[in-house]
């Protein structure tokens, strides 16, 4: 065994230094992913950056495009504006004589001809007297217009036209009580009476909600994207959150944007990333300005960035994949070889060790080969040498048994033949016989359980007849288990171990039962008696070599046993004995259910357990 254990850690560290079949395709196929997963990454990096650029410069492009539409709209619609304001001061104004002119009706066609963008139209002196409005032109009492801003900044800059922040009208009284927000446009105009030109201020209130349902629609359908305006002073004109702004719920960097040029920029207000775009309007220095978070633009970019991602990660799997094939090709000879070794490793002493592939492989697969060969003829004579001894030492034990049975017998023979008894004597040489042939069974040590318990039956019924029917005896044998392969006389020791430490002087309330019966893959055999039985220190020495508690009999007989079936299954089967006193003795046969057969036979006189089995699982696959 020495010497095999030797040359399988020699051949163990031959394999180790000089087959990596598997260590080599890892190293391929993991160099060959790396740089593959790399340069897939460094692209698909490139990719994205590239795609959030173009994304970057279409986001900005489309609101440029919906700012300068939405400033063309605003536009067109202050030109308007300007155009009813200049049509007032020029051609009813000017040509018209306060002191003998009115200016209601020109006011009255103008306001009718505009009415949808107008609230009203109104002119004064410099000092703040009404001179003529529309559509009300009753001035509410005690009201001081010298004041306000629109009036104050038409006065001081003469040559400009002026639009206010939206605020609510309060110069007339309005018989409806209704109250609305304008934006208003006020310019200088000359005034004449008599003769005499004095300053004056026109008035033009224009419909707030004009201005908020077209910036209202630039707005629509925008999630965190909008757009306000804002005048020149940076006071707010319009937001989609102008109630909020005016309840200081929400803020807006209104004040700063004021500072910037047109264009787009990227600024930071309360924690948040926006990309800022702003354009000023003509004639009012008013500026619009689009915001968009770069929150919603990376929610933009999502799809984007899944749809990279997806791109690059089907690449990297193909790049695996045939990384992975190219690998495997380059690695399959020592892999193949490396699989048979693994076969010849797990037990298999038998494997077709692979001679293939490039020179070198297939040199180390013969030398693999030749190897196996030679362990494997070594190992068949170490074991036929171990069998052989094997079989000496239960020819031994078993040559201890018979001289044991006939001596008893005979002895049993020869009172009753002296007693002319020949009927009962004969009866015992019949019995004898029968149990004669079952024990010969041509030299075979392993025989089927039917035929041990006929051989246990033939040697109860001559102790019956030796004893008078001084106890009784049953047999309760599962009919499963008849066709099984046991050891030949283990039954016949433990009846005769019943007997002499268990029944005997009981003046016939001896009972002896033998029980048989499978338990999933084992089969157990029972002796019992309800005998005088053994204090446990008795018991743990039965099954000692070379002990001392026996009185009677041969002394071997459970010892025997008990070794014989340890030599033919091996360690996980084994004799029991549960005893105590006057409480009656049971031992247990402990072997594995295997089925009566040629084959079984063969294997199990002249090879082991362990070789049935192994052959087992390999008829099964």
């Amino acid at each position: 065994m020495k010497k095999i254990r030797r040359i399988y850690h020699r051949l163990i560290t031959y394999i180790e230094r000089h087959v990596q079949a598997q260590s080599i395709q890892i190293t391929i196929a993991l160099s060959f992913t790396i740089v593959s997963v790399l340069g897939m990454g460094i692209l698909g990096i490139s990719l994205y950056n590239q795609f959030v650029y173009r994304l970057r410069e279409t986001t900005i492009q489309s609101t440029e495009r919906v700012l300068d539409q939405t400033a063309s709209n605003l536009e067109a619609y202050l030109r308007n504006m300007r155009r009813i304001s200049d049509a007032m001061k020029y051609s009813v104004i000017k040509d018209k004589d306060l002191s003998s002119d009115t200016l209601d009706e020109e006011m009255n066609l103008l306001y009718e001809a505009n009415k949808d963008n107008l609230i009203s139209i109104a002119c004064y002196t410099n000092d703040g007297e009404l001179v003529g409005a529309v559509p009300v032109a009753t001035q509410k009492e005690n009201l001081d217009v010298t004041g306000q801003s629109w009036f104050t900044d038409a006065l001081v800059k003469m040559e400009n036209i002026h639009f206010s922040a939206p605020h609510v009208q309060n110069l007339f009284d309005n018989q409806s009580y209704r109250y609305y927000w304008v934006v208003s446009l006020s310019q200088a105009v000359e005034l004449t009476k008599d003769g005499n030109s004095a300053l004056g201020v026109l008035l033009v209130d224009m419909n707030y909600s004009s201005i908020e349902q077209l910036l209202h629609k630039a707005n629509k359908d925008k999630a965190s994207e909008y757009i306000y305006l804002m005048d020149n002073s940076g006071e707010i004109i319009y937001h989609p959150k102008q109630k909020l702004i005016y309840t200081n719920l929400y803020q807006e960097n209104n004040q700063e944007a004021i500072r910037y040029d047109d264009g787009t920029i990227q600024e930071e207000f309360q924690g948040e990333k926006r990309l800022v775009t702003v354009k000023t309007i003509s004639y009012t220095g008013w500026k619009i300005v689009s915001v968009v978070p770069l929150s919603a633009f990376n929610i933009e970019l999502s799809g984007l960035k899944l749809l990279v991602t997806l791109f690059v990660a089907l690449a990297m799997l193909m790049m695996v994949v045939i990384n992975q094939l190219v690998s495997a090709r380059i690695a399959k000879p020592l892999s193949k070889l490396n699989e048979s070794i693994k076969d010849w490793e797990a037990g298999n002493m038998n494997p077709d060790i692979y001679v293939g592939g490039s020179l070198e492989v297939e040199h180390l697969g013969r030398t693999l080969r030749s190897t196996v060969e030679q362990l494997r003829k070594l190992m068949h004579d170490i074991v036929v040498e171990q069998e052989e001894k094997r079989k000496s030492e239960l020819d031994a034990l078993q040559s201890q048994i018979n001289p044991h049975f006939l001596y008893n017998t005979l002895d049993s023979i020869v009172w009753m033949i002296e007693g002319e008894r020949y009927e009962e004597a004969v009866f015992m040489i019949t019995q004898l016989a029968s149990l004669f042939r079952i024990s010969l069974s041509r030299g075979k040590t392993i025989i089927s359980i039917k035929d041990e318990i006929k051989h246990a039956q033939n040697y109860m019924n001559i102790q019956k007849v030796r004893y008078k029917n001084s106890f009784s005896i049953e047999f309760r044998i599962d009919e499963e288990i008849l066709d099984c392969c046991i050891v030949k006389l283990v039954i016949q020791p433990l009846l005769e171990n019943a007997i002499y430490y268990g029944v005997e002087g009981m003046d016939g309330d001896g009972e002896i039962e033998v029980v048989g019966y499978r338990k999933e893959q084992d089969v157990y055999i029972e002796v019992r008696d309800n005998g005088f039985g053994m204090p446990p220190e008795t018991v743990d020495a039965l099954l000692i070599e070379n002990n001392r508690v026996r009185k009677k009999g041969s002394g071997v007989g459970l010892i025997n046993v008990y070794n014989r079936i340890k030599l033919r299954f091996g360690d996980a089967y084994e004799l029991k004995i549960e005893s105590a006193p006057d409480e009656g003795t049971v031992i247990q046969i402990h072997i594995p259910y295997i089925e009566y057969s040629p084959e079984n036979v063969e294997y199990l006189e002249s090879g082991s357990i362990r070789q049935w089995k192994e052959e087992s699982k390999h008829v099964e696959k």
